[in-house]
């Protein structure tokens, strides 16, 4: 690895501009972006087909993507998320990518890194607190709540704390109440954080948080509550985006959260805009397929930030494909020449779906040693027949070298100007139209059913005045339906709206969708087993 300063001053970034974190790390501090700058860098979106349940490899493909634009000399930058320690020790390991893509020094990135994931749980937490303190002082009276909309968060797996009761054993230890925590990402400051601009407009959504409804009805947010600047303090420092480099030194801004499932998933805009700043190219994700992580992008990031993405990747991998040609987990890396005419179907969904929002696409095929040549060969002809770019990644075996294909596709696709592009839904519908436009266009449903609590939270959202805002849909990242087992539905379904989430803060309504829950539990062997500190080393986290 070179010294952070050393990555940060190839860009243009003076030492006096970062907070350095040892060495390799540091903070980019208080950056004031050149908006002409940014208008003119090539963004670009990496996003998937629907994912195994060991992902597609879209962070290994990311990294591939900015060290092979390197490598045929273009200026780029890297923007991911940070990784959440609930996958980490939980299914999936590590979150930094893999093989000679990577970002560094993963065990740092993957572990408490910055201390960023702990600033959002102590900062939601300490909320849950005053709150709690607010209405043990204002029992009995008109302020006290009725309803407190709040949970807590803690960024480990933990299905047994999904609902809890607290305040027990006496009335000197609180109001006993029902509550749960939720996992660190999915807190609405972790989405705040994301979409903030800069430190006012930080503040300003932390102070619209609503928190829950009064004994008189009335609706209390963080502002009325008065602890705004105490929140505040501590989530000042978390706006900073981190400044890391990838195994080849290309410089990465590593900040906000992921699981675009339960949450937005996708990094800050703050790191977008640094990346977009100092590279001509920037690229970026979105967490797992085009209908959940590159939806939200679209509708909700590209819309509140001014972006819009030149390009996007839809990563794929045969695996994949087997997949959803119907192949059982176990025989996935096994060659299936039948399975993957049959899995295309997906690709198909998803190249429509980026193509509806006015994207380019670039189909790229995260490469293994067991994909067998035909396979490969069929894929792209596959491609070709329907006029859609395609390009092979093999820069886990080799690292930027084996991304140049992927790099000179993506140099070529972004010579002109970046597409504007098409929301599905307009700010001005109302919440269920939004929803409904979403399940019928990206995910092919035939509409939604609101369940009874949704339907009178939809009255409280009009009532509020909150129903201009955008969508974040909640639901299985394993399928289109709401159902993790509909793997091979495309059409004929509804999807069921069990709850809608007021995220005033962070300025969306979550839509919560089939029994969808915001706090992971771990497999039945988690990836802990395997982490262990051999001579003073971390190993396993991969």
């Amino acid at each position: 690895m070179k010294p952070i300063v050393e990555i940060a001053r190839e860009i243009g970034i003076q030492e006096d501009e970062l907070v350095p974190y040892g060495r390799y790390k540091a903070k980019l501090e208080s950056p004031a972006f050149d908006e002409a700058r940014i208008g003119k860098s090539k963004l670009i979106l990496v996003t998937s087909i629907t994912p195994t349940k060991s992902g597609n490899g879209k962070t290994t493909t990311s990294i591939g993507i900015a060290d092979g634009l390197r490598k045929i000399g273009k200026r780029s930058v890297l923007a991911l998320r940070e990784p959440s320690l609930g996958p980490v020790f939980g299914m999936k390991g590590g979150a930094t990518g893999g093989g000679l893509s990577q970002v560094t020094p993963a065990e740092d990135i993957n572990l408490h890194f910055n201390g960023d994931f702990h600033a959002i749980t102590s900062a939601n937490n300490t909320l849950s607190a005053l709150l709690d303190n607010f209405n043990y002082f204002n029992k009995g009276t008109d302020k006290e709540l009725r309803e407190v909309l709040w949970r807590r968060v803690q960024d480990v797996n933990d299905r047994s704390l999904r609902y809890v009761i607290t305040g027990l054993n006496g009335q000197k230890n609180g109001i006993p109440a029902e509550t749960g925590f939720d996992i660190t990402p999915a807190s609405e400051l972790m989405a705040i954080l994301c979409l903030s601009r800069d430190m006012e407009d930080l503040r300003s959504r932390i102070d619209k948080i609503l928190l829950g409804y009064q004994a008189d009805g009335s609706p209390l947010t963080v502002k009325e509550l008065g602890v705004g600047g105490a929140i505040m303090a501590l989530m000042k420092d978390v706006l900073s985006p981190n400044l890391v480099q990838t195994l080849e030194g290309t410089p990465a801004f590593v900040h906000g959260g992921p699981f675009a499932n339960i949450a937005h998933g996708c990094n800050s805009i703050m790191a977008t805009k640094a990346a977009m700043h100092y590279g001509d190219y920037a690229i970026t994700e979105a967490g797992f397929g085009s209908d959940l992580g590159a939806e939200k992008f679209l509708d909700i990031k590209c819309r509140i930030a001014g972006i819009k993405p030149a390009v996007s990747v839809l990563v794929v991998t045969l695996q994949s494909f087997r997949l959803h040609g119907g192949v059982k987990n176990a025989e996935l890396k096994k060659p299936n020449m039948d399975a993957l005419k049959k899995g295309v179907r997906n690709l198909e969904r998803h190249i429509d779906n980026l193509t509806s929002f006015g994207q380019k696409v670039l189909v790229a095929l995260n490469k293994f040693d067991t994909d067998p040549q035909d396979e490969i060969d069929y894929l792209k002809q596959w491609c070709d027949d329907r006029a859609v770019a395609f390009a092979l990644n093999e820069a886990y075996a080799k690292g930027g070298a084996g991304a140049v294909e992927m790099a000179e596709k993506i140099v070529e696709l972004t010579a002109a100007d970046a597409p504007d592009v098409h929301h599905v839904y307009d700010l001005e519908d109302d919440i269920r139209l939004k929803v409904e436009k979403v399940v019928k266009r990206v995910y092919g449903g035939d509409g939604v059913q609101l369940s009874k609590k949704a339907k009178n939270r939809l009255k409280r959202i009009d009532a509020l005045g909150f129903s201009n805002l955008p969508v974040c849909i909640a639901k299985t990242q394993y399928s289109f339906t709401d159902k993790p087992e509909d793997v091979h539905v495309y059409e004929g379904f509804t999807i069921t709206v069990d709850d809608l989430v007021i995220n005033s803060g962070a300025g969306f309504i979550v839509a919560v969708c089939g029994e969808m829950v915001r706090m992971p539990g771990l497999p039945e062997v988690p990836s802990a087993f395997n982490i262990d500190v051999v001579d003073g080393k971390i190993v396993g986290l991969s």
